[in-house]
């Protein structure tokens, strides 16, 4: 399942919301790449994508959730890649 959050996150004078699927990348991919997403959005687990898309990708199906439902469902599925800290000496 497709799933966004709010736009709530702030970055380069416009609001984000973030775009994943609780099933797999190629899903999320599929689903990106109908909707007119750039790749370049895809970063590690899910797509940023502004504000002013939010109502075009609901109607094109994505289900609204909260960016802590969102996150949960990430982890639950295994889908979830967080940013690795720097190594010592890097």
């Amino acid at each position: 399942m497709i799933l966004i959050d709010p736009p709530a996150w702030p970055a380069w004078n416009r609001v984000w919301s973030h775009l994943v699927s609780d099933e797999s990348h190629d899903e999320l991919h599929a689903f990106a790449k109908a909707a007119g997403i750039p790749v370049r959005g895809f970063d590690r687990d899910h797509y940023d994508v502004p504000s002013d898309r939010y109502d075009d990708l609901v109607a094109a199906g994505a289900v609204p959730v909260s960016s802590r439902e969102l996150v949960r469902r990430l982890i639950a599925a295994g889908l979830r890649h967080r940013k690795q800290p720097p190594t010592q000496g890097s």
